[in-house]
């Protein structure tokens, strides 16, 4: 079975290897450490700290895991890919919201890296519906995004 291609800009691979490398190093190391110490705690049948660091070991380890297979498949966007003449992934994209007159920046990028809700540089999926509307638009195109509530119209005025 072929795992789906997970896209990244080199930003974001860059921080995918660097968790990868806390958790391999230093993460796995304190979990031990705990371990150890509720080990010395004596029986194990009524032991919540060792129960606490037995899950904890457990969840690290399947991160890397997630993190080691999404490296496996990783589609690196670089800057030389990036066309900036129209909205795409690795693009950062100012947008009005033509009701309400409200301007935005976003940054176009996979969808592991999304982060639509940072305060400062957000960040769209090349999955998002948002996305989709304005895929393939130039400045001073206008991308409509269809919700349940009706259309909804956007200008873009500037890609970096």
């Amino acid at each position: 079975m072929e795992s789906k291609k997970i896209t990244l800009t080199t930003d974001g691979l860059k921080k995918l290897e660097d968790e990868l490398e806390y958790l391999k190093t230093k993460k796995r190391k304190e979990v031990s450490e705990k371990i150890k110490v509720a080990l010395g705690f004596g029986d194990l049948s009524e032991n919540s700290e060792y129960d606490e660091a037995k899950n904890e070991q457990a969840q690290v380890e399947l991160r890397i895991n997630e993190l080691e297979n999404m490296l496996k498949n990783v589609e690196v966007i670089g800057d030389d890919d990036i066309d900036r003449t129209k909205v795409g992934i690795g693009t950062r994209v100012k947008i009005l919201d033509v009701e309400f007159n409200d301007e935005e920046w976003y940054t176009i990028v996979g969808s592991t890296e999304a982060d639509p809700t940072s305060d400062e540089n957000k960040t769209i999926s090349n999955e998002c519906p948002l996305f989709m509307a304005m895929k393939g638009k130039g400045v001073g195109d206008t991308a409509v995004l269809d919700t349940a509530d009706g259309p909804i119209e956007y200008k873009i005025l500037a890609i970096e």
